[in-house]
């Protein structure tokens, strides 16, 4: 099972696009575990390290950097979530690209 962290401002507005997501992973047969958090509750969870790749919204693109230092210390990929893709809610395009980054890696 993979688990994709998606990271906002507040927390609420990507929850409609893990819902998305998960049924696009359902749709494929795919075992994930989807979750959404605000930027400033992201850090417990990346200290963790159980999470396989960090998906920022736009909004929060600027903290781009920093997420990336932090996640390479468990060695995850962090993306900016296409704004296109998140203004749709397209959960399996996003999907497909949090796929895609697990399977390139860091």
């Amino acid at each position: 099972m993979k688990t994709i962290m998606l990271v906002c401002a507040a927390g609420m507005s990507t929850s409609l696009l893990v819902t998305k997501m998960e049924k696009a992973a359902q749709a494929q047969g795919a075992e994930a575990k989807i979750f959404a958090l605000s930027a400033s509750e992201a850090d417990p969870e990346i200290e963790k390290g159980k999470v396989d790749v960090i998906l920022l919204g736009p909004q929060v693109r600027f903290m781009l950097k920093q997420f990336e230092e932090k996640a390479a210390r468990i060695n995850v990929p962090v993306a900016v979530i296409n704004m296109q893709d998140y203004g749709m809610m397209d959960g399996e395009k996003v999907f497909a690209a949090a796929v895609q980054l697990m399977e390139k890696g860091v």
